[in-house]
């Protein structure tokens, strides 16, 4: 047995078993130890990228996470104060190798000064902030209003932010030390019957930046660096069936990535049929590679010829929009407190924004920033005002919306 690995437009072929030994092998630098909390892909070894986003100003640190390899990547944002030191949006993994990153910019630029918690829902990003805030003990914590935990709401000392230096933001900048340069507004509280849903987006003045949590994404085209440091994730998803072959060239990522964003925005794509149990026994009996990597050569999909034309709807020329979830699941639960957000935080002169997933930086505008939302002013919900995304995609996301509808509580009008 074979994996083909590219080596720029060159293909090599490796053993299997030597392909094997170096998949598990562990380094100490990607430990993530608390990774049985929130069990995600790649678990206990989270690789991380620093990238430069406004030069001497603004950089991402990114780490990905998926479920059944579908992996996304996962950011924060740092930015360095006028006033001296850094600010910290939406801590990732503090591995080792991230928190060496870290600690070349603050030798560079100053200390953390502040590490925010944008959510109250979004547990991949809560989870990073405790331990994150360990690891530099005179930076202020600012989290999100209205913080809640599943199945018990517990204090957020017993969630494991610092207690004597953890503060909530006000409605309003009044007070807070970093409001000379940043805007914020928050999104919510938006019930969602269980718990609520709240994001505070961050504008940083200086350099026309808008920061995000989840609200708002772009879909890149290609596979981002940090995903294709592990391309097994790419390779798996860019088979068409599973008699495929794991084949690794730029063409095959780029295949994979677009099958992985179809997975993450819709859960079940219209381009893709599930394979039954028995049929994909047998093709597993008959495939590639049957490694406990590769769930013993199962491979319960079989793709569409038509599937790259949903995703260039998804991609939409890279333009920003509301992740399909947020849309059917949760914005459309309080559809007056969203667009009177989107109002507000429209009035910002922005002309980027870095999200914490998918792409970053985007390009963007105010108006195109808003018009992203029009689709709770349409009596048809869809990705856009422009109405080009295929409804059947949506198809899973709604079923799951109507058992939602069912029994959790009305609407906000």
């Amino acid at each position: 047995m074979i994996l083909i690995e590219g080596r720029g437009k060159e293909l090599t072929t490796i053993p299997q078993g030597e392909q094997r030994s170096v998949s598990q092998r562990k380094n100490p630098d990607w430990d993530w130890p608390f990774w049985p909390i929130l069990p995600l892909y790649p678990y206990g070894q989270r690789r991380t990228v620093l990238r430069e986003i406004v030069p001497d100003t603004i950089w991402v640190l990114e780490q990905i996470q998926g479920v059944l390899y579908v992996t996304v990547p996962i950011r924060m944002t740092v930015v360095k104060l006028q006033m001296g030191g850094l600010l910290v949006y939406a801590p990732v993994a503090p591995t080792p190798e991230c928190i060496r990153w870290m600690n070349q910019l603050v030798d560079c630029h100053g200390p953390v000064k502040f590490i925010i918690l944008p959510t109250v829902s979004g547990v991949e990003h809560k989870i990073f902030v405790g331990p994150f805030a360990r690891y530099f003990p005179s930076a202020q914590v600012f989290v999100a209003p209205h913080q809640w935990s599943y199945p018990l709401n517990l204090p957020l000392s017993w969630l494991g932010l610092p207690s004597r230096r953890t503060k909530t933001l006000p409605a309003t900048g009044q007070g807070i030390p970093f409001i000379d340069e940043f805007d914020y507004e928050l999104l919510g509280p938006i019930e969602l019957g269980l718990g609520r849903f709240l994001e505070a987006v961050f504008y940083h003045r200086p350099t026309h930046t808008l920061l995000t949590t989840d609200t708002i994404i772009a879909i890149p085209e290609e596979p981002p660096p940090v995903v294709q440091l592990d391309p097994y994730p790419l390779l798996f998803h860019a088979r068409d069936h599973g008699l495929d072959l794991i084949i690794d060239s730029p063409s095959h990522r780029c295949k994979g990535w677009q099958r992985i964003c179809l997975f993450a925005n819709y859960f079940r794509p219209s381009a893709v049929d599930a394979v039954s149990l028995s049929t994909g026994w047998k093709q597993a009996q008959h495939g590639g590679d049957r490694s406990s990597k590769a769930y013993f050569g199962f491979f319960p999909f079989h793709w569409q010829s038509n599937w790259h034309e949903s995703f260039l709807i998804l991609h939409n020329q890279g333009h920003p929009f509301v992740a399909p979830i947020l849309q059917t699941l949760i914005l459309n639960r309080g559809v007056s407190t969203t667009l009177h957000w989107a109002d507000r935080v429209a009035k910002w002169d922005f002309t980027q924004i870095i999200p914490c997933h998918f792409q970053a930086p985007v390009a963007s505008t105010p108006s195109i920033f808003r018009e992203a939302f029009s689709f709770l002013e349409s009596s048809t919900q869809s990705m856009s005002n422009r109405g080009e995304i295929h409804q059947t995609d949506f198809a899973c996301i709604q079923q799951i919306e109507a058992f939602l509808s069912a029994i959790l509580p009305p609407r906000e009008n």
